[in-house]
């Protein structure tokens, strides 16, 4: 072998794995795992965000649903598996919430993190035929009969929209746990459950209940937002219904397995990007009534320690938390 053939060799073999690696990245199609079940908020967000990634990555980005264990199932697959860029998922807030639980040991620190996508206030929904057609006139029905009497849905025990209920509950000054839950792989179910008259309200987005506020077979009451959202001008904020201030969002981001090859997180990184910036997503999701958010990686860390700080108090004053 010729001397400068040599020395192109042992410099192919002294470049980092990752960059090698990279070259050909992605070359067989990438897995997005969604914590929870079809037709809600979380699996739209990342069938659209995968539907337009994989046409910038050249590979199929296939969306598939892990449910169970309060978002455990799904947030576990995603952590556990191989950190080589073809394992993606779409992590919502809930992981900074179940290990307040006792539900599992995973953080987000346990991930890396590519970009926050989504951001949604809770809602407060009932079915077409149910005789509220007012915050107000739920609460004074919550507040004079015992604990029990109505029950809501959207999530897992201790899930994001349950966390928005039993909240708002203690800032009536009602006990959190006033009106019952009843645990459902996400809101889509939780919804489908209040139209056929299983429980009596669902609190999760608006942006999830759009089909069926379209349909005419659920009705909006409230926004728990500061402001009313622009999707749904009608719907008053909690402020303005009952006269309190709480207030409860989801967020939903792009999550990768820790330790992912720097040039393989810097792609996917880029692919995230294009396809948020993309006309797709942004008409997709502003036709859902879904909010977006961007908060890249680097600063995603910060936002998300402050968000698991305050729900670990909130879980804790609601006893859904350990101390």
């Amino acid at each position: 072998m010729k001397r400068r053939d040599l020395l192109a060799a042992a410099a192919l073999a002294a470049l980092p794995l990752s960059s090698a690696f990279a070259a050909d990245y992605p070359s067989r199609p990438i897995q997005m795992i969604v914590p929870w079940g079809a037709g809600g908020g979380t699996d739209a967000v990342a069938r659209i965000m995968a539907s337009v990634m994989q046409e910038d990555l050249g590979v199929p980005v296939n969306v598939v649903n892990r449910t169970g264990g309060s978002g455990v199932v799904g947030h576990s697959a995603i952590a556990t598996a191989k950190p080589d860029g073809y394992t993606l998922g779409l992590a919502t807030v809930e992981i900074a919430m179940l290990h307040w639980q006792g539900l599992t040991e995973l953080t987000y620190k346990d991930y890396d993190i590519l970009a926050l996508v989504n951001q949604d206030p809770a809602g407060l929904m009932v079915a077409e035929d149910s005789p509220f057609t007012t915050a107000g006139e739920l609460l004074d029905a919550i507040k004079s009969n015992p604990p029990g009497t109505y029950k809501g849905s959207g999530t897992a025990q201790g899930g994001i929209w349950h966390i928005a209920l039993a909240g708002w509950m203690l800032d009536e000054g009602l006990a959190p746990d006033q009106v019952t839950w009843v645990p459902s792989q996400g809101s889509a179910s939780g919804i489908t459950d209040m139209v056929a008259g299983g429980v009596d309200l669902v609190p999760s987005s608006l942006a999830e209940g759009t089909a069926m506020l379209d349909a005419g077979r659920i009705r909006a009451l409230a926004s728990m937002s500061k402001e009313r959202q622009d999707a749904f001008p009608d719907v008053p904020t909690l402020k303005e219904a009952v006269g309190s201030d709480w207030t409860m969002s989801v967020w939903r981001g792009v999550f990768a397995p820790k330790g992912l090859p720097e040039d393989v997180k810097a792609r996917l990184t880029e692919a995230v990007k294009a396809a948020y910036d993309s006309p797709e997503y942004q008409e997709f999701m502003a036709g859902r009534g879904l909010g977006t958010i961007w908060v890249p990686g680097d600063e995603a860390d910060a936002f998300i320690a402050a968000s698991d700080a305050d729900f670990g108090k909130v879980m804790k004053a609601a006893g859904l938390g350990d101390d």
